[in-house]
């Protein structure tokens, strides 16, 4: 298991998350913490862990989009079709019951097809995430961050944040995953933003 450590100037040792594609595993320890320390904490999350990483190998890897008719895409953990409908009309995006509507300029090529999936995906990203923040501030104590983000990112598959500027990034993404996992990573961000710890067996 790769356990990334990163030393900061912080009160608490957090267990930041488990990450895509192979579970690796990072851990935010003050400075005075030893390694043994370090590794105590992992061992009593290791049930934990190990759910996780089951979780990222056993989804389906996904090949480069085309944006093509019946190709498959992910909204909050299900499974859709695309339906590529050219139309004179706004191009927009629309998820049913098992596929995804796609309305594109006729003779759109993948990029422009791309472009309006991502602005779709991000439109109902920021309109789920609206809710679950209010949630998050009411339940530590009505603690706040200053500005929260939602980008493409490449290579933090939950997204980050800045505790200096009290800043959230959540990756665009996230829209693909289920509600469940977006919720849980909102809040390890959340709490990692603020340097605070939510105790093991706690309510919260």
């Amino acid at each position: 298991m790769q356990v990334d450590v990163v030393r900061k100037d912080i009160k608490n040792l957090h267990l930041g998350g488990v990450y895509p594609p192979e579970g690796r595993v990072r851990v935010a320890a003050p400075l005075r913490v030893d390694d043994e320390a370090v590794r105590l904490a992992v061992i009593t999350k290791l049930p934990w862990i190990k759910r996780q990483q089951t979780r990222f190998r056993s989804q389906e890897r996904q090949s480069p989009r085309e944006y093509t008719y019946r190709e498959t895409h992910y909204y909050l953990g299900k499974r859709y079709l695309l339906n590529v409908i050219e139309d004179a009309g706004p191009s927009r995006a629309e998820a049913n019951k098992a596929r995804i509507d796609l309305y594109v300029p006729v003779g759109s090529d993948a990029e422009k097809r791309e472009q309006v999936m991502l602005k779709w995906y991000r439109k109902e990203l920021k309109a789920l995430l609206v809710p679950l923040i209010t949630k998050w501030q009411d339940t530590l104590g009505g603690v706040t961050v200053d500005d929260w983000r939602v980008k493409k990112m490449k290579t933090k598959w939950g997204g980050s944040c800045n505790i200096e500027a009290r800043r959230i990034w959540l990756n665009l993404e996230l829209a693909k995953n289920r509600f469940s996992a977006l919720n849980t990573l909102l809040c390890t961000r959340w709490c990692t933003s603020l340097n605070e710890i939510i105790p093991t067996g706690s309510e919260n």
